[in-house]
């Protein structure tokens, strides 16, 4: 039916975006639904043609139907138990943290710009708590969302296991640090930290340390393992490690041992952005010119790369691009149920500014 013919104040139906766009009714069904193998130009059609008619779908109807929620879990999770009467406070303070960290952000804006083409929608959500942990469980079990996407923050993290030991569908960003049958997104982290190695060393630096992240976390891991395991194959020493946690804080802390430790040092590595952000901040403190006196190079390529003063070198995680690839995966596996668990591994780029 053309706008012509539409009875004065009918919704526009699927029917007039396949006409608009030039394609079947069941194409547009798909596009709208989230399946992942439609042409990409079809697809564009399809989404121009919602536009152009401003059809929106009946949820409640299409609800009945699908058994769909069209909303998605976003889960900030942790693994921390809150001791009695402070669980208040414990929520308050995690949650301040996943805000103070730009990554939190890129994440939420990876995943809103996959989903909502989609007419799907996330609903952010926190697990800190063993309570918060049961209730997203249950939200998931009630059909209040199709799925999660979980983001951990600690390598002791019970809630993947939670989820999918109670046969519900979920992605994780980043590799579980114990064996759980769940599908994830990764970067290539050791991979990341050679970049970081080699560009130092090709500087002329010679007495590097690190700051590493948290080494019960994989991440972490990963970056200090690989970042080791590059200047040694070039014949340099073994860099001085301080741990920190990933946040700014963190790594000015690191940064004055290494520096009392270590103070002829001409090189440091912090394995993310807060963390650099906060040993340039020391170093200059100190009386220490960035890159004159110590090249500083992080990781992430967050907003405080951009924000610190010289703007970092720094290895980029394309954050945005996992986070979208994840919510990719959750669908793939809410329209297959038997799809195999699978991950999906990014390649770092090196970014090269003034800090290094």
């Amino acid at each position: 039916m053309t706008d012509a013919l539409r009875p004065a104040g009918a919704a526009p139906t699927l029917e007039d975006v396949a006409r608009t766009a030039g394609v079947s009714r069941a194409t547009v069904s798909r596009v709208i639904n989230g399946v992942r193998n439609v042409d990409p130009a079809i697809q564009e059609a399809v989404r121009q043609a919602v536009s152009v008619t401003g059809y929106a779908p009946n949820r409640a109807a299409r609800s009945l139907v699908t058994r769909r929620a069209d909303a998605i879990a976003l889960v900030v999770s942790g693994a921390g138990v809150e001791p009695d009467g402070e669980g208040a406070a414990a929520e308050g303070s995690f949650t301040a943290r996943v805000f103070a960290d730009p990554f939190f952000g890129r994440v939420v804006t990876g995943v809103v710009n996959y989903l909502r083409p989609r007419g799907m929608h996330p609903v952010l959500m926190f697990a800190e708590t063993s309570r918060a942990r049961d209730e997203v469980v249950a939200y998931l079990r009630q059909g209040s969302a199709d799925g999660a996407l979980i983001v951990s923050t600690h390598a002791q993290d019970p809630l993947p296991g939670l989820i999918t030991d109670a046969g519900l569908t979920a992605v994780l960003y980043a590799r579980p640090a114990r064996p759980v049958g769940i599908s994830y997104v990764d970067l290539a982290h050791r991979d990341g930290a050679r970049l970081a190695a080699e560009h130092l060393l090709a500087r002329g630096c010679r007495r590097i340390v690190t700051i590493s992240g948290p080494l019960d976390v994989p991440a972490g891991q990963e970056r200090l393992a690989g970042f080791q395991d590059a200047l040694t194959q070039q014949g340099s020493c073994v860099p001085a490690v301080a741990e920190g946690r990933f946040t700014q804080e963190s790594g000015e802390a690191a940064m004055e041992r290494l520096l009392a430790e270590h103070p002829g040092l001409d090189g440091v590595f912090a394995a993310n952005d807060l963390m650099a952000t906060g040993a340039c901040h020391v170093l200059r403190e100190h009386g220490r010119r960035v890159p004159e006196d110590v090249a500083v190079i992080g990781f992430d390529d967050s907003s405080a790369a951009s924000a610190c003063r010289p703007p970092l070198t720094t290895v980029r995680q394309p954050v945005e691009d996992m986070a979208a690839e994840m919510a990719g995966l959750l669908l793939d596996r809410l329209a297959t149920p038997d799809r195999p668990v699978t991950s999906v591994i990014f390649e770092p780029v090196l970014v090269v500014r003034d800090s290094a």
